[in-house]
């Protein structure tokens, strides 16, 4: 039987995610948690949240946006653990035993502090720490508890975090040669070739610090708002014009199938106007959207199910963390006195008592994500049924013919051959009663 890979994944808790952090982030770890050959951990980063960001109301509304999006995007909070940093106590706990295994040279050469301290000399400041934070200097130790608090094994990350991963392993094995075998040494996963990144409205790249972002979940009409926003070229309607320089098709293209995207390309090649070109996004984009915002707009308003939901995870991951932490506290010689020093693996779980109060709103949560599941697969269903009926009139129209049928088959057909695991079942769903229109 194949073991499964823990992968580990933080979201710190500042800003809104926007299309370009859906791409590059979000959309890729939803479809790992849906990998049955992974053990998936998601949390909220609260505590590293604190490094950048001292407006406690940024933090709060942060956290329970982020929490909404991911459970909107259809995360199964079942299948993976989804939980809040700060809702687990023995990461901070394991975060000091490892400070005191960690050499101040180390931090001196991590990538943040060292641009502090390049930032500040550059400028001829005396003082080369003028702006570090404790926080911001050693805040690597507190990444690497989070991933071996779990004995991650795989942490997807970009290449500027590669050497965090190499810290966590440096730390793990100091802590291993000293107190025993506890740690497993974590492998960052990184994607082949160069990251998605996605031009903003000004068309570099996609940031909150250049202040030209589409968040995720922008409703309708500021949606349409920020798309005109985009900066084009003055070529004129009827002029051949050149997607590969167009943020309005870089967009347009990183949503669409790839028949779609050619279609377009050959309505950049015949002229297509800006200001169409505009509504054309805007509404394939609305549209693509309309069904997780609408799930984002009803969980955000609901406190108590993020709430529980973010409970109930942290429920689960701290039947790992006590012990493992009670194990770690004993290897290093923090016991009771009448215990003994040791570092054997115990494998006594620890299941947190909940209150009554605990209970209800676990049980509120539990009730609410059915029901939402529950409405996610009639939604899915109607969409379904919805493409089948389309599909029938477009035949129809066409004569009704075998012909006409199998130009439409042989479309789904890409279709599936470009879609990925959900969507590909659900487009063999529609072929398959496509099929069938002739019988």
């Amino acid at each position: 039987m194949q073991t499964k890979q823990r992968v580990l994944t933080g979201i710190t808790t500042t800003g809104t995610p926007h299309l370009g952090n859906y791409l590059g982030a979000l959309k890729p770890a939803i479809a790992a948690s849906k990998d049955t050959n992974n053990d998936s951990f998601y949390f909220m980063a609260d505590y590293h949240a604190l490094i950048k960001c001292q407006d406690p109301a940024t933090v709060h509304k942060s956290c329970r946006d982020i929490a909404a999006i991911w459970l909107a995007l259809g995360l199964d909070t079942d299948a993976a653990t989804f939980y809040r940093q700060s809702d687990i106590p023995e990461i901070p706990q394991l975060t000091w035993l490892l400070t005191c295994m960690t050499p101040k040279g180390m931090m001196n050469r991590a990538h943040a502090y060292k641009a502090s301290v390049d930032a500040n000399t550059a400028q001829g400041n005396p003082d080369v720490d003028d702006g570090v934070t404790m926080g911001l200097y050693s805040y690597p130790i507190l990444m690497a508890a989070d991933i071996l608090m779990f004995n991650a094994q795989q942490i997807p990350v970009g290449k500027d975090q590669i050497q965090h991963i190499e810290m966590c392993r440096d730390i793990a094995a100091r802590f291993n040669h000293a107190f025993g075998e506890h740690f497993v040494l974590p492998e960052a996963m990184v994607e082949e070739g160069d990251a998605k990144v996605l031009s903003g409205l000004d068309g570099r790249k996609m940031s909150k610090s250049y202040g030209n972002i589409i968040p995720l979940f922008a409703p309708a009409d500021e949606l349409r708002k920020l798309i005109n926003q985009i900066k084009t070229n003055t070529l004129q309607p009827g002029e051949p014009k050149d997607p590969d320089t167009c943020t309005l098709y870089e967009i347009y293209a990183s949503f669409a199938t790839k028949q779609q995207a050619d279609a377009m390309r050959q309505r950049y090649a015949e002229g297509i106007a800006w200001g169409e070109m505009k509504g054309e996004l805007f509404e394939f984009l609305n549209d693509q959207l309309q069904e997780s915002r609408d799930q984002y707009n009803r969980i955000i308003a609901d406190p108590v199910f993020i709430e529980a939901e973010l409970r109930k995870g942290a429920n689960k991951a701290r039947e790992y963390t006590v012990p493992f932490m009670d194990r770690l506290r004993a290897a290093v010689g923090i016991l009771p006195l009448d215990g003994q020093v040791s570092t054997k693996v115990t494998q006594t779980k620890v299941k947190k008592e909940l209150s009554a109060a605990e209970q209800a709103k676990a049980d509120a949560g539990k009730a609410r994500a059915m029901e939402i599941a529950k409405q996610r697969e009639a939604q899915e269903q109607a969409a379904i049924a919805k493409r089948v009926e389309d599909a029938r009139l477009e035949w129809q129209q066409n004569g009704g013919t075998t012909e006409a049928l199998g130009v439409i088959c042989a479309q789904l057909e890409e279709e599936i051959g470009q879609a990925k695991k959900k969507a590909k079942k659900q487009l063999q769903q529609i072929l398959q009663a496509v099929q069938g229109l002739s019988a």
